[in-house]
């Protein structure tokens, strides 16, 4: 068994970004820490595998916080992410060896209270671990219950995805064909665009980077029923002129406006004459169905349905500067970090 570390790296807010301003890897610092003491009262020692980067993360920062109190200075940058107990506390239900997910934060190494942490089954037919943080874990349930719940997808309706090659978007457009709807996908880059009709097999997708794109969209997709949003901004307030009569736009994300002041929608009155619904919501509104939705979801990737890409970046080190990569459409995908390596379950 390899020798316990010393020592463990952690990333830490140092300073709050500018609001108005792409976000500045600099308000970040890595930390050289002691190795962390053994669990204590109901406590897990937990090596991280593998964290999330999200849009979302970038409103956690700013002091004013979001749908969760801003991460505090100095404090670990808060994350999704997955990892494997190396020790744990006598007294609790979860053991050494036990694959875990919950908010580990970027760090390389996580003291967390057991009821922060929630045991992984292993993963189903067709699935990796690594699924967890895509199709199986908080991405893949915000497309599912985002189009079921409030885009109300039925079959033969136009579904229009913004950000349509993210982690989030790519579900959605294969949900909705899937489901028997007509999928059209809007996204940054001809190969992104490419990706989606080939791998993702929506009608057409649209290259917001070239001229025209706008007309294009009338005379290809022309209108819908249900719009899945990740972007806002000027993409939204276009695409509310182009609703049916009982709409439902579903505001998943407005990335365009993180690292900005946002400017307001000037066609929004397209509601009223459309007889349309614009509703936001967050997934954690929906853990007493996670069950559910993963069940589903595990089902369609057993079955070859559901395809996913990874954009995998090495070292928690690496966060920082990729986190920005999401606001600069860098990434194709479900953007994470790998962190550590598991050799052999519960060993260092």
């Amino acid at each position: 068994m390899a020798p316990t570390p010393t020592t463990y790296k952690r990333v830490v807010l140092s300073s709050r970004p500018s609001p108005t301003k792409l976000l500045d890897p600099a308000v970040f610092s890595l930390r050289h820490e002691p190795f962390p003491s053994p669990p204590g009262n109901g406590e897990l020692l937990i090596k991280v595998l593998y964290l999330s980067l999200d849009p979302a993360m970038r409103s956690w920062i700013n002091p004013s916080g979001s749908y969760m109190a801003p991460v505090p200075l100095g404090g670990t940058m808060r994350s999704f992410g997955l990892g494997v107990i190396i020790s744990s506390d006598e007294g609790c239900k979860l053991k050494k060896g036990d694959r875990v997910q919950g908010f580990f934060g970027w760090t390389e190494y996580a003291l967390s209270p057991e009821k922060a942490a929630t045991l992984l089954a292993p993963p189903p037919p067709g699935a990796e671990l690594l699924d967890y943080l895509g199709p199986l874990g908080p991405t893949g349930l915000t497309a599912y219950f985002g189009l079921t719940d409030i885009g109300q997808l039925k079959k033969g309706e136009t579904l229009v995805v913004t950000g349509a090659a993210g982690a989030t978007g790519s579900i959605v457009c294969q949900l909705g064909k899937l489901w028997g709807a007509k999928v059209f996908g809007i996204a940054g880059g001809t190969e992104k665009c490419q990706w989606l009709e080939r791998e993702c097999g929506v009608e057409m997708a649209f290259d917001y980077k070239t001229e025209g794109w706008r007309e294009e969209f009338k005379r290809v997709a022309g209108r819908f029923d249900v719009l899945f949003d990740n972007v806002g901004g000027k993409m939204l307030d276009f695409l509310l002129t182009r609703m049916n009569k009982r709409a439902r736009i579903a505001v998943c994300g407005g990335i365009s406006d993180y690292n900005s002041r946002p400017k307001g929608l000037t066609n929004y009155l397209a509601l009223i004459n459309a007889r349309a619904r614009m509703e936001g919501f967050l997934i954690m509104d929906y853990a007493p169905r996670f069950a559910e939705g993963t069940r589903e979801l595990a089902r369609m990737l057993s079955r070859g349905e559901l395809r996913r890409k990874f954009h995998v970046l090495k070292g928690v080190e690496s966060a920082p500067e990729g986190l920005g990569m999401l606001f600069s459409g860098q990434n194709t995908g479900k953007l994470v970090v790998q962190v550590g390596e598991e050799t052999e379950r519960g060993k260092l």
